[in-house]
């Protein structure tokens, strides 16, 4: 089976990732006011710590402090929040709230 140009294009890594982000978009953030790191960053974020294999959230924050740009570019995200915060954002967030954001990337 060939792949078309636009299969290819939807498969990449760079599309699969924006298709992930969009999905985290939809989900209703638990926090009130107007946060300064989205709830959509912080799940990228968790999930470039997994995808990147970091043995622990200060092994993340220290890549983090080291190379953002590229985390930001791979992963769509504006603002990579340290261990400290990410865990304050995730922390609230019910994990059945991201079953249809990976739902899609299997379909």
């Amino acid at each position: 089976m060939t792949k078309t140009p636009t299969t290819g294009k939807r498969l990449s890594a760079d599309a699969l990732f924006q298709n992930i982000h969009q999905s985290f978009q939809g989900i209703r953030d638990p926090r009130t006011g107007r946060p300064s790191i989205s709830l959509a960053d912080a799940l990228m974020s968790g999930l470039a710590m997994f995808a990147l294999k970091d043995p622990s959230m200060l092994a993340f924050d220290q890549r983090r402090q080291a190379d953002e740009k590229s985390l930001q570019r791979i992963f769509h995200v504006e603002d990579v929040p340290c261990d400290t915060r990410m865990r304050e954002i995730l922390d609230p967030v019910n994990p059945e709230h991201l079953r249809s954001a990976f739902g899609n990337v299997f379909t």
